[in-house]
């Protein structure tokens, strides 16, 4: 006989249902999605790459007051105190030896300004120095925009593994369902069992590609998370009626090609090291040149030597050094032979850098161009998958089609649907490179992009 359960438990067991209910509300509503904005600004204060960069600028910063301080007055002073000890030895007339000591102190002290009045070595130096921290400047710069690539095309990647999984589940819901419709039509004596083993051979194989689809979703979102240097559960969507295909403004390739090679944070840095190279040049020909430096000195000291272990001498001096370089035994014409051709390669560099960037330039130009009629026709091509499986699913109902024919229409669709997903973001990323080329992948841009999403 059952126990049916009291007016008392049953209440319980309902509160507990509520309050588990509740529960999991208020997790769902405390594990907000991330959107794209979102995970770049932590990844701005997390990513380690930056934050290399922007500890090599800070470190290149102080080059300026380096090169700078040998051009300012310098003021030195030196102290010395000394305790000396003199024996003298002398033989008498009647050839005995005769040995005397003698102790002193002696101190000298001096106080020395000196200041460069032409040292063309030291003018190139400063130079040199500014071009050293516009390159690292640049290079921080490039890998903001970097950045803000490799987080778009995680966080995109991330997206789309999303998506997948989203269509294996999908699928298995419509494999399950043709596989119960061909086992209740084989029991009916209208069905075969090929179309029995065909919806179970598509369904075992739906099963290995969600773990295939889950492990990527592990694997994607991890690659967010070293970003970020911080866990992530839950992503943002797609919004797809927000989402419009718009191309380059202006569409024309030429002005990106243009603006790049202005604006290019990479460009700029590979400019920068040109100057750095020619720079060195003027510091390696100074060495041919005389230096003039005013000085200022005033000295004291005390039993300076022997014979005057009582004295005190004050001196003071104002004057000019100059320096004139007559033979370094062939440096200075080495130095500046090396520095040319430190020069021929920066200058190649530079030039095979400004190629490469007009390449890319065309590469993202197309991708964004190009992937428009790409998308609108998978689109429609959706469209139309969608209608096929519909008319064969009627069609098998009224006994022309085959099961399948359902399945292949079905897997069709959702062949469709990846590709459209895929494209949408090869889109949106490409729009991000484009814009990293020449240096317009800021904060503003990936607002722009994060409209299109949604959370939850």
């Amino acid at each position: 006989m059952k126990l049916q359960p009291t007016k008392h438990a049953l209440r319980s067991h309902l509160a507990h249902r509520w309050m588990a209910g509740v529960g999991l509300l208020c997790y769902s509503l405390a594990v907000q999605p991330m959107d794209l904005l979102q995970v770049f600004d932590a990844a701005l204060q997390q990513d380690a790459t930056l934050l290399a960069a922007k500890a090599t600028a800070m470190g290149e910063r102080e080059r300026l007051p380096l090169a700078k301080s040998p051009m300012l007055p310098s003021l030195s002073a030196n102290v010395s105190r000394n305790l000396n000890q003199l024996e003298s030895k002398s033989t008498n007339i009647l050839g005995q030896e005769q040995v005397s000591h003698l102790g002193y102190p002696s101190s000298n002290t001096s106080l020395t300004l000196r200041q460069a009045l032409y040292r063309p070595q030291l003018t190139a130096q400063y130079d040199q120095a500014q071009a050293q921290v516009d390159a690292a400047e640049a290079t921080f710069a490039q890998e903001t925009q970097n950045l803000a690539v490799r987080v778009s095309g995680a966080y995109f990647e991330a997206m789309l593994t999303h998506e997948q999984l989203a269509l294996v589940l999908a699928q298995r819901i419509a494999y399950t369902t043709q596989l119960d419709a061909a086992r209740k039509a084989l029991a009916g004596g209208s069905g075969t069992r090929t179309d029995i083993d065909e919806a179970q051979a598509r369904l075992d194989m739906n099963t290995a590609q969600e773990i295939e689809a889950r492990q990527n979703i592990a694997y994607t979102l991890q690659q967010v998370q070293a970003l970020m240097s911080q866990p992530l559960d839950k992503l943002a969507t797609l919004d797809v009626p927000r989402f419009t295909l718009e191309n380059p403004q202006p569409d024309l390739l030429q002005h990106w090609v243009t603006r790049a090679e202005q604006s290019s944070p990479q460009l700029l840095a590979l400019q920068a090291r040109v100057t750095v190279a020619r720079k060195d040049i003027e510091k390696a020909r100074a060495g041919h040149y005389p230096t003039l430096d005013a000085v200022a000195q005033w000295t004291q000291s005390e039993s300076e030597n022997v014979t005057n272990t009582s004295s005190r001498y004050t001196n003071n001096s104002i004057g000019l050094q100059l320096s004139i370089p007559l033979y370094s035994g062939g440096y200075v014409n080495a130095s500046v032979r090396q520095a040319l051709a430190e020069l021929e390669r920066a200058e190649q560099t530079l030039e095979a850098g400004r190629r490469d960037l007009g390449l890319r330039v065309h590469k993202e130009f197309r991708g964004v161009t190009e992937n428009i009629p790409k998308i609108k026709a998978l689109e429609q091509a959706l469209v139309s998958a969608e209608q096929l499986v519909r008319s064969n699913q009627k069609s098998f109902q009224a006994g022309s089609r085959t099961l399948l024919d359902i399945l292949n229409a079905q897997q069709q669709r959702t062949l469709v649907q990846r590709d459209l997903a895929q494209a949408r973001y090869v889109y949106l990323l490409a729009k991000i490179r484009l814009l990293a080329l020449v240096g317009g992948a800021d904060r503003e841009a990936l607002q722009a992009i994060n409209r299109v999403l949604k959370n939850g």
